[in-house]
């Protein structure tokens, strides 16, 4: 108000205000800061000043109609029906809320108390005699009391809470725009008023030009155009909270997420918790916005029902436990209630992790923690005969394309080898279906890595065909998933990112112009089991992936959500055997349609068993007695003629 007040003194170009202005001002704030540092008023006192208007109303109310009756016998006769309004006060409890943080619901009960004094007040008159000792209000005189009373009572709090709300805390708390317009947003506006916060509303942002010249909750809706920012600037602005039903639309709007974040406003999402209309939501549950919630990707959703049905108690056995992927399929798994889970993987440590975690949170489910490696045939055909598990997870595999590409035996014992191992075996013991976990950089691969896990789906397919044409004996049905990179996985590039950031920089890219798809792990696993369950048999599920991310501007985005100025990106130049993007399906390999519209059936040339076992058994013979770097890649060359190394000593290979 003096503010306010000050401009007009001083003009409206200006908007200034004079120095005596501002000193009252700040002499104001500073009075009613140390009166609103003290704990909130004793319900004594707000029953003391909402009795001191109900007589204040009937006083004035008999003041107007009646010029002449005694002052004495007025008051006298308004203290006795204050009684009865106290009866109104108890009912309704008006008196025991907090003024500062008042809200509509308050006012209603303001309203109730004093209707309830109202009606018993009007019900006197059937005392016998009262007309003797005490005045008598009409129902004229007693609804001017009433509407006196509550204009009065409800003055006094909104007035308390504007006083709070302008010195107290609209200085100290921070200004925010909500993005979104509808339940969600309006959720967010409300559990600020509603909760004790830091923050308080100054805006909404919509999409929807109809929106702009309206005001939501007494509060102002913004376009979300190329002048958002400088308004956010205009009005002191340095949050915006965006709405659990506008996420979708926030992160797909890559223009808007970069004009933010260059701007340096903080950006609060909502957390993990789902949504919805009934539970509400919490301004405690959002969290600042992560590199995560901003790649451009759309919800995926999956069958969980009929994943249930078909793992529900049974025995499941998942290789690469403690990995990224291999992790999150094990919680994702134990939800089902299988009857047994076989957990191998050869890390110790992340494994003893793992089996902590499935204590403490699957404490009923039958878990056996496996260090071991899927390479070692015997002891993996001990546990296979022991257990004879139905459905075979596998997602044990090297995975680092450099460390690969200079040990390319390990890929092979690993990777080619240990797959064969765990196929053969999920056949030999009667699984029902074999999953294995592969991997975008198996299309046209450039790398060790890549072929490797190529000549693992070659395996799979061939084996899955042979036991359909009765060659081999065996029920197992094989399926294979495939998709690119998953974002916070043991050494992915956002976790490293991190990292360098943290250190003050540089922050390393390979190449200015190189780009990756980007899946968030649970995402990537539910599609696993959604597959593993519809799968038949043969097939190579390729994932919708989403669009493609240039991993420069995803590093200029997380220095800038980092809030880092002085942080550089050097570009190092690509590694042994990287390429600058990474394909889905090979040019010679088509999709169909399958029952997930976020999973496409990859159709690729089918292979015969005996050939890629012939050429396998070369493979390995190669590792086990050269150890010779070339001769090994050589032949990988022969088994998938697609495999063009880049950036490689091994290119000399392909002259």
């Amino acid at each position: 108000m003096l503010r306010n007040l000050g401009w007009i003194v001083m003009g409206t170009e200006s908007k200034k205000k004079t120095p005596i202005l501002n000193k009252i001002d700040n002499i104001v704030a500073l009075s009613v800061k140390r009166f609103f540092r003290k704990s909130s008023l004793p319900y004594w006192m707000i029953l003391l000043l909402d009795s001191f208007i109900v007589l204040f109303s009937g006083i004035c109310t008999y003041g107007l109609f009646h010029v002449t009756m005694p002052f004495w016998l007025v008051v006298g006769s308004w203290c006795c029906y204050l009684l009865l309004f106290w009866v109104g006060f108890r009912c309704t409890h008006c008196y025991s809320g907090v003024i500062r943080y008042s809200s509509f619901v308050d006012l209603l009960r303001v309203a109730g108390a004093n209707f309830i004094g109202g009606i018993l007040v009007f019900l006197s008159r059937l005392i016998p005699g009262i007309g003797n000792y005490l005045i008598v209000p009409t129902w004229q005189e007693l609804i001017t009391v009433l509407f006196v009373a509550i204009t009065l009572m409800c003055a006094m709090r909104v007035m308390v809470k504007y006083v709070y709300d302008r010195w107290m805390i609209g200085n100290s708390l921070q200004k925010v725009f909500i993005y979104g317009v509808k339940e969600g947003g309006v959720a967010i506006a409300k559990s600020l008023r509603s909760e004790v916060s830091h923050y308080v509303v100054a805006g909404f942002v919509s999409d929807d030009p109809n929106d702009y010249q309206h005001r939501l909750m007494g509060t102002k809706i913004y376009p979300n155009n190329n002048h958002l920012v400088a308004k956010m600037r205009q009005k002191g602005v340095k949050v915006l909270m965006i709405s659990p039903l506008k996420t979708d639309a926030f992160r797909n709007n890559l223009d808007m997420v970069d004009a933010l974040t260059k701007a340096n406003i903080r950006l609060l999402v909502y957390g993990e918790q789902e949504w919805n209309k009934t539970t509400g939501i919490s301004h405690a549950q959002l969290k600042d916005v992560d590199i995560e919630d901003l790649l451009p990707r759309n919800p995926i959703e999956v069958d969980l029902e009929a994943i249930g049905q078909t793992l529900a108690n049974k025995c499941i056995l998942i290789t690469g436990a403690a990995g990224s992927i291999g992790s999150e399929i094990v919680r994702q798994v134990a939800q089902f209630n299988p009857s047994q889970l076989v957990l191998i993987d050869q890390a110790e440590t992340p494994l003893h992790d793992i089996r902590l975690m499935m204590k403490n949170r699957f404490e009923q489910l039958s878990v056996l923690t496996l260090t071991a490696s899927i390479c070692h045939k015997g002891h993996m055909e001990a546990v296979f005969k022991q257990y004879r598990p139905e459905y075979v997870f596998h997602a044990a595999a090297y995975k680092h394309v450099p460390m690969m590409e200079d040990n390319p035996v390990e890929a092979i014992y690993n990777n080619v080898s240990g797959t064969r191992i765990i196929a053969d075996l999920a056949v030999k013991y009667g699984a029902k279906k074999f999953v294995m976990v592969s991997t975008d950089k198996a299309v046209n691969p450039t790398n060790v890595m890549g072929c490797s896990k190529r000549i693992c789906e070659m395996y799979c397919q061939s084996l899955n065909k042979a036991i359909k044409e009765g060659k081999v004996k065996g029920c197992t049905q094989f399926v294979t998933t495939r998709f690119g990179n998953v974002l916070g996985s043991n050494g992915s590039v956002i976790p490293l990112f991190k990292e360098q950031i943290k250190a003050g920089g540089p922050v390393t890219v390979t190449h200015k112009d190189i780009i990756r798809y980007f899946m968030l792990i649970p995402e990537a696993c539910r599609l696993v089991l959604q597959a593993g369950t519809m799968g038949q048999g043969g097939e190579i599920f390729v994932f919708d992936m989403g669009q493609p991310v240039r991993i420069y501007e995803l590093a200029q985005r997380m220095i800038a959500l980092s809030g880092a100025t002085d942080v550089q990106i050097k570009v190092t130049g690509l590694r042994d055997g990287e390429k600058l993007y990474e394909e889905l399906l090979n040019k010679e390999e088509n999709t169909v349609e399958s029952d997930h519209p976020k999973i496409k059936l990859a159709k690729v040339r089918e292979l015969e068993y005996g050939e890629v076992c012939d050429q396998i058994d070369k493979l390995v013979q190669i590792a086990d007695t050269t150890f010779n770097d070339m001769d090994i890649v050589r032949q990988m060359k022969v088994l998938v003629p697609e495999f063009k190394s880049k950036h490689s000593k091994f290119e000399e290979l392909d002259k």
